[in-house]
C-alpha cells in the first residue's frame, strides 16, 4: 500500500522553480542598490523581523538537543552564508544571473556522486542517465552564452564556492537534519546568516543603500519568496524525498534564471540555450519519476 502524498509536496518542485530561479536576477538588481553583504544582511534582518511575531504567537517547538540545535544552524551558514554570499560576490563581480546559475546547476552530479557515501541513496542507471542528460543541457547553455559574454573568471571561482556551500548544505540536511518547525529551523538559520553577514558589512563595506520603488520590491521578494518561501519548501522537499532527485531541479535553474534576467536586467538569452533548457528538462524528468512499484 503506497500512501498519497499531499498536493503541496506535488506542486512543491514547480513552485520552488519558479521562487530560486527568479531570485538570481532579483538579487542582481538588488546589488545595484546595495552592497553584496549589505544587502544579505538587511535581509536576513528583515526576514527574521517577519518571523518574530509568530514565534511569539505559535511558539513552535525549539530544537530538542544541543546537536540538534547546531544541526539547523549549520544548515543555515552553508546554505545562507556560503552559498547566497558567495553567489553574491559574484554577481557583484559582473557574472550573469544565467552564469552563476549554470554553475550552481552542477550540485545534481556532486550530490549523486557523494549521497551514496555520505545518506545511504543508491542513484539508479536511469537516474545517472537523467543526470548525464541534464549536464549536457547545462554546458549547451553554457556553449551558448560563451558567444554572448565572457564571465569574470574570479566571479565564477565565488559562483564555484557558492555550489559548493549549496551541495553542503542539502546533505548535510538530508543526514542529519530533524523535521523541524518551519518557523523555528528559518529562524535559526537566518539569525545564523544576519549573525554572519552583518559583521562582514559593517568591516568591509559602506552600508550605503540606494532606496527607492524598485529597492523595495526587490527586498520584499527576496526576504518574502526567495528566503521565506523557497527555501521553506527546498527544506521540505529534501526531507520527503530523495536527495539526488530534488537536486535534479536545479538543472532547470540556468535557463529558467535567464528568462527572468531577460527583462530584468536585459542579459540576452541565445536561441541555442533553448535546446540547452530542452535537453536538461528531459533529464530532470527522467531523474524524477519514481519507479513503479513490483507486484507481489
Amino acid at each position: 500500500m503506497t500512501s498519497q502524498r499531499p498536493l503541496w509536496l506535488i506542486a512543491a518542485p514547480a513552485v520552488f522553480l519558479v521562487l530560486w530561479s527568479a531570485g538570481f536576477a532579483v538579487a542582481k538588481l538588488g546589488l545595484t542598490h546595495a552592497e553584496p553583504m549589505t544587502l544579505l544582511a538587511l535581509r536576513y534582518c528583515l526576514v527574521l523581523a517577519v518571523l518574530l511575531p509568530f514565534v511569539l504567537i505559535l511558539r513552535p517547538p525549539m530544537p530538542a538537543s544541543l546537536r540538534a540545535w547546531v544541526d539547523v544552524a549549520v544548515v543555515g551558514f552553508l546554505i545562507q552564508v556560503g552559498y547566497f554570499g558567495l553567489c553574491y560576490l559574484a554577481f557583484k563581480s559582473g557574472v550573469s544571473a544565467a552564469g552563476v546559475a549554470i554553475v550552481v546547476c552542477l550540485q545534481p552530479i556532486l550530490v549523486a556522486l557523494i549521497a551514496p557515501r555520505f545518506v545511504g541513496e543508491i542513484v539508479s542507471r536511469r537516474a545517472w542517465a537523467g543526470l548525464g542528460l541534464g549536464l549536457a543541457g547545462a554546458l549547451v547553455v553554457i556553449l551558448a552564452r560563451a558567444q554572448i559574454q565572457a564571465e569574470n573568471p574570479w566571479g565564477l571561482l565565488a559562483a564555484v564556492g557558492g555550489l559548493i556551500g549549496i551541495t553542503a548544505g542539502t546533505l548535510y540536511e538530508k543526514r542529519f537534519g530533524i523535521s523541524q518547525h518551519p518557523v523555528t529551523s528559518n529562524m535559526i538559520q537566518y539569525a545564523v546568516g544576519a549573525g554572519f553577514t552583518l559583521p562582514l558589512a559593517l568591516m568591509t563595506e559602506s552600508l550605503a543603500i540606494s532606496w527607492d520603488a524598485e529597492f523595495i520590491a526587490v527586498m520584499a521578494y527576496l526576504v518574502v519568496g526567495n528566503s521565506l518561501l523557497a527555501m521553506s519548501l527546498l527544506l521540505a522537499m529534501i526531507r520527503a524525498g530523495e536527495v539526488s532527485r530534488v537536486s535534479a531541479l536545479f538543472y532547470l535553474v540556468p535557463a529558467m534564471s535567464a528568462l527572468f534576467a531577460w527583462p530584468l536586467l536585459g542579459e540576452a538569452m541565445p536561441p541555442l540555450a533553448w535546446a540547452g533548457l530542452a535537453l536538461a528538462g528531459a533529464g530532470v524528468a527522467m531523474v524524477s519519476r519514481k519507479p513503479k512499484p513490483k507486484a507481489g
